[in-house]
């Protein structure tokens, strides 16, 4: 019996799916990486279109990570609150118009707190414009091979045009830990606390699964539940990408259970480096709104729940590590007015190296000291 209702449950979702255009069905794209070498030792549909959600911020960290490379900002470079960024709808940090945090702070609370209102104000800051800081996020995406990804926002609620892919995510994401480790720290925080109010990461790897180390999660009804983590055990360095679950539950223990079997030597890898793993082209994105939160979503998620079941009660979980990750606090400089824009890149700057198969250009040595 239970069989047949399964049975019934695939066969009515696969038919709203295809009458929703949503390609390919059912896809759950997942990409596990080794971060030393860049070989692809697992992938399934890492190169289909998807919606970024917060997985957006990351590049919007990578250009603030770069200015301060460049010397056009300093980790102590106030951002203020504008009113454009306080437009922006929750997730939000909802400091009052005019108010300042050092870019440190800020950055902060881009990644763990996933703040859309910080968002758009470090992106004004790099950026003078978050219109001329979006330009900036396609050119460096451009420059970086991200041949599947197109940014509308610097923060990542949805736009049906800002979108990506898990190869694309993986290439970005591994440029910014191999680039900058000084910055290791804040990808690897659990919560950052402001006023006496504790807001925590959604990374639930953080505190439930030994060796995680990073990075960040994303959520919009039309991309499902994303997240991009990294992990290290027994000297192996791995990240693993998982785009599209229906359920917190889901996407942590698919992720965990992913790097597990990374550690464990359960994947022989494939011989691909994570550059020339190629995108799906000619494809539009998958829309997972009808089955996250439409009229379908609770008999997906129940599918779903059947078809992946671990960390159900009774169940396997790879979560069950006891983990107490780091926490930072947040500081206010106070109400400001009349900040001089960031100073342009100076003529003949270098850009900063990108991943690459073979590694990075070690020509520009980062700087390891956090706050440097």
């Amino acid at each position: 019996m239970k069989l047949v209702r399964r049975t019934l449950l695939t066969l009515s979702l696969a038919l709203a799916l295809a009458l929703s255009n949503l390609v390919p069905a059912f896809a759950i794209p997942q990409l596990l990486v080794d971060m030393r070498t860049g070989e692809v030792l697992f992938e399934n549909e890492a190169g289909v279109p998807w919606h970024p959600a917060s997985l957006t911020k990351l590049m919007t960290a990578l250009l603030a990570f770069e200015a301060i490379q460049s010397g056009q900002i300093s980790l102590s470079t106030p951002v203020i609150t504008s009113a454009n960024a306080l437009s922006v709808p929750p997730s939000k940090l909802g400091l009052p118009e005019g108010t300042a945090m050092t870019m440190q702070d800020a950055l902060y609370a881009l990644i763990v707190k996933s703040a859309n209102d910080i968002a758009v104000a470090i992106a004004e800051t790099v950026g003078g414009t978050e219109e001329r800081f979006v330009q900036m996020m396609n050119a460096r995406a451009a420059e970086m091979g991200m041949t599947a990804t197109h940014y509308v926002n610097p923060h990542g609620l949805h736009d049906p045009a800002q979108v990506t892919s898990a190869r694309d995510l993986a290439i970005l994401a591994l440029t910014i830990r191999a680039r900058y480790p000084q910055y290791d720290a804040i990808f690897s925080t659990e919560s950052v606390t402001h006023g006496g109010a504790r807001m925590e990461s959604n990374n639930i790897l953080l505190s439930k699964f030994l060796g995680t180390d990073g990075m960040k999660t994303g959520y919009v009804c039309a991309s499902g539940l994303n997240i991009v983590a990294t992990a290290a055990r027994n000297g192996r360095h791995l990240m693993a990408i998982t785009l599209g679950a229906s359920s917190a539950r889901e996407r942590g223990e698919m992720t965990a259970q992913m790097l597990f079997s990374g550690f464990a030597g359960g994947y022989r890898g494939t011989g691909t480096s994570i550059v020339a793993l190629t995108n799906s082209a000619g494809l539009a994105p998958v829309d997972m709104r009808p089955l996250i939160c439409g009229a379908n979503a609770p008999d997906y998620n129940e599918a779903r729940m059947e078809e992946f079941p671990l960390g159900l009660d009774g169940e396997l979980s790879y979560l069950t590590d006891d983990l107490t990750p780091p926490s930072y606090s947040l500081a206010v400089l106070g109400r400001l007015r009349n900040v001089p824009l960031p100073r342009p890149r100076p003529s003949g700057m270098p850009a900063a190296p990108t991943y690459a198969a073979g590694g990075f250009d070690e020509t520009l040595e980062p700087d390891r000291k956090f706050g440097g």
